[in-house]
C-alpha cells in the first residue's frame, strides 16, 4: 500500500517571497519612472564624436555613413539607417556595437556597457533630436569680428609671391600687405582657432587649418585671387594642426588631436590617407620634395615617414625613444628632403628624411644631420630661409634666434614678443622675417641687422586712436622706453612707437584714458611728447 504523506506549508513562508517580490517589483518601477530620458545632445552626441565620427565624416565617410550631426546619422548609409526609434533589438547601430568582440568601432576602444545601454535606451525612448537650435551667427564676411585686445598669433604665412602677409585671427585670417602697411583682406570661417596657414607653391589658394576644440577640426581652402572660400571640409571632433601642400598642389595633409595625421584631395575634399601610427597629438606634416611621401611629427616625439600612395608608414626618422619630447613644429628645407625639428626639449635638430644607413639595435640616430643649441624655452616655430642657409627658431622666451645651418652657429637673436613666440616666417626675397606670438603683435625684423623695422598689431581694434609726436628719440632702445611706458597704462589696448616718423600711435578703450595721462607717461621715459595733428 502505497504510504501518503500529508505537508503543510505556513501562510507566512508564502507571504514573505511575494511580499518580497511585490518590493522588488515596486523598486523598479520607482526606478522607471525616475530614470531622466536620455539626450541626443549631452549623452549619444559625445560618444558618437569621440568613438565613431573619425570614420564616419565628409572627407572619410566609410560605409557611406556620415555622423557629424544628427539628421546624418539618422539618413544611415549603406546599410540603410542605423536605429528605428523605439526598437532597439532591431537597430543595426545595437548589433555592431554590443557582444564580446563588437564589430564597432573598428578603431579604438569599444563602448562600455553603460554607453551601449544608454544608445539602447536613447532608441527605446523613440531616438529623439533634442540638440538646441543655433541661434543666428553674429560674425560673418559682412560682419568680421571686433577686437578690442589683441588675439594670441597662432599662425602666419608669406604669399610665394611675397605680397601678402597671411595672419591667424579669431575665426578669421587678415591679409596684410607685406610690409605691415595695410590691411587688405579678411577670411572669415566657422572655426574659432586658426592653427596653421600654408600657400600652395603657385600662390593660388590659400589652405587654413583648424577647429573649434571639442567640436569639430576643419580645413579651409581659399582662393587667393578673390579672397572666397572654395570648399570647407570638416573631419574629427577636435582641432587640427600643421598644414602643408603637396609640391603640385594636389593635396593638402594635416595634423589631428586625435592621434592621426591625414592627406585630403584639395579637388573634392576626399581622404586620401588616414595615418595612425602616433601614440598622442599631431602637431606638423611635410610633403618631401617629389611628394611621394609626407612626414608627420608629434606630441610623442617621433617623427614618422609615410608613403603617400598607400598611406603606409615607412621609418621613424629619428630615434623617438631618447626621451627628447614633444615635438611641436616641422619645417622642411626648401630644395633638399632634410627636415628641422623642434620641441619640449628645447633643441632645434636638422634630419634627413630618407635613411642612409640601416637601423641599430640601439636605435641610434643615424638620420640627425645637426643638433643646435638649446633654447631659453620649448620651441614652437622653425622656418628656413628662402635659400636654406639659414633657419629661424621661436618658442617660449619670446626670442626668435637665427642660424647657419652649414656650421650651426648663431647669427642673430631677434626680440620677437613679451612672452612667446608661436609662429614665424622668411620673406620670399630672404631679407626679412616675421614673428607672431603671446602679445598678438607681428613684428617684422631685417634678417642682416637683425633691427626691427616694424611692429603692428594683427587685427584692426576697436576703440579709439590718439597720435602723438615723440622728440628726443635716437635709437631702437628709446623706441622700446616709450611703448613699455605706455601699454602700462590702463587703457592702452596698443602703441605704436616709430623711431623714423618720431610719433606714437596709441589705441585706447575709449573713456578710459586721458590725452594728459598719455603724454605724462611719454615725459616720463625722458621724452617730449605733444598731441599730433
Amino acid at each position: 500500500m502505497a504510504e501518503c504523506r500529508i505537508f503543510f506549508i505556513s501562510p507566512r513562508r508564502i507571504l514573505v517571497p511575494i511580499m518580497l517580490c511585490a518590493c522588488f517589483l515596486m523598486t523598479l518601477t520607482i526606478q522607471a519612472q525616475t530614470l531622466e530620458p536620455v539626450s541626443y545632445h549631452t549623452g549619444v552626441w559625445p560618444i558618437i564624436q569621440r568613438s565613431c565620427q573619425g570614420c564616419h565624416h565628409p572627407a572619410d565617410a566609410g560605409g557611406d555613413l556620415i555622423l557629424t550631426s544628427y539628421k546624418d546619422f539618422q539618413k544611415g548609409g549603406r546599410e540603410g539607417s542605423p536605429f528605428i526609434p523605439g526598437k532597439p533589438d532591431e537597430s543595426l547601430v545595437i548589433e555592431l556595437i554590443s557582444g564580446d568582440e563588437p564589430v564597432m568601432p573598428q578603431e579604438g576602444d569599444p563602448l562600455t556597457p553603460e554607453e551601449v545601454e544608454l544608445l539602447r535606451r536613447w532608441i527605446a525612448e523613440g531616438a529623439m533630436d533634442d540638440t538646441p537650435t543655433q541661434e543666428e551667427d553674429p560674425i560673418s564676411p559682412s560682419q568680421p569680428p571686433v577686437y578690442t585686445v589683441p588675439p594670441v598669433i597662432s599662425a602666419l604665412a608669406y604669399s610665394p609671391d611675397g605680397k601678402t602677409l597671411a595672419v591667424s585671427g579669431f575665426r578669421e585670417v587678415l591679409l596684410h600687405k607685406s610690409d605691415g602697411s595695410e590691411l587688405v583682406g579678411r577670411l572669415v570661417g566657422k572655426s574659432h582657432r586658426i592653427e596653421s596657414i600654408a600657400f600652395t607653391s603657385d600662390g593660388k589658394t590659400i589652405g587654413v587649418v583648424g577647429g573649434t576644440p571639442t567640436q569639430f577640426g576643419e580645413v579651409q581652402l581659399w582662393d587667393a585671387s578673390t579672397n572666397t572660400l572654395i570648399k570647407s571640409i570638416k573631419t574629427t571632433y577636435d582641432t587640427l594642426f600643421g598644414a602643408s601642400f603637396s609640391p603640385d598642389g594636389k593635396f593638402i595633409a594635416f595634423g589631428c588631436a586625435d592621434k592621426t595625421a591625414r592627406v585630403i584631395s584639395t579637388a573634392d575634399g576626399k581622404e586620401l590617407v588616414k595615418f595612425d601610427n602616433h601614440s598622442d597629438w599631431v602637431f606638423g606634416t611635410l610633403f618631401s620634395t617629389d611628394g611621394t611621401h609626407f612626414v608627420t611629427g608629434g606630441r610623442d616625439s617621433a617623427l614618422k615617414l609615410v608613403e603617400v600612395k598607400s598611406g603606409a608608414f615607412v621609418d621613424d626618422i629619428n630615434a623617438s625613444n631618447k626621451g627628447y619630447g614633444g615635438i611641436n613644429a616641422i619645417v622642411r628645407h626648401p630644395q633638399k628632403d632634410q627636415v628641422l625639428s623642434g620641441g619640449e626639449d628645447r633643441i632645434p635638430r636638422l634630419y634627413q628624411i630618407f635613411r642612409e644607413t640601416k637601423r641599430d639595435m640601439g636605435n641610434t640616430d643615424f638620420n640627425l644631420i645637426r643638433a643646435f643649441e638649446r633654447q631659453p624655452g620649448g620651441i614652437n616655430a622653425a622656418g628656413f630661409s628662402p635659400d636654406g642657409t639659414k633657419i629661424g627658431v621661436g618658442g617660449v622666451g619670446g626670442a626668435t634666434h637665427i642660424y647657419n645651418v652649414e656650421d650651426g652657429k648663431r647669427v642673430g637673436t631677434l626680440k620677437s614678443d613679451e612672452v612667446a613666440v608661436f609662429a614665424l616666417d622668411f620673406h620670399p626675397d630672404g631679407q626679412q622675417i616675421a614673428t607672431g606670438g603671446f602679445d598678438g603683435k607681428i613684428r617684422i625684423f631685417d634678417l642682416a641687422s637683425g633691427k626691427l623695422i616694424k611692429a603692428f598689431v594683427g587685427v584692426p581694434l576697436s576703440g579709439k586712436k590718439m597720435a602723438f609726436a615723440v622728440t628726443g628719440m635716437t635709437c631702437d632702445a628709446c623706441v622700446s622706453k616709450v611703448q613699455t611706458a605706455l601699454t602700462k597704462i590702463s587703457g592702452v589696448i596698443s602703441a605704436d612707437v616709430s623711431l623714423t616718423d618720431n610719433h606714437a600711435i596709441v589705441q585706447i578703450t575709449d573713456g578710459k584714458v586721458t590725452t594728459d595721462d598719455l603724454i605724462a607717461a611719454i615725459k616720463s621715459t625722458g621724452f617730449g611728447a605733444n598731441v599730433k595733428n
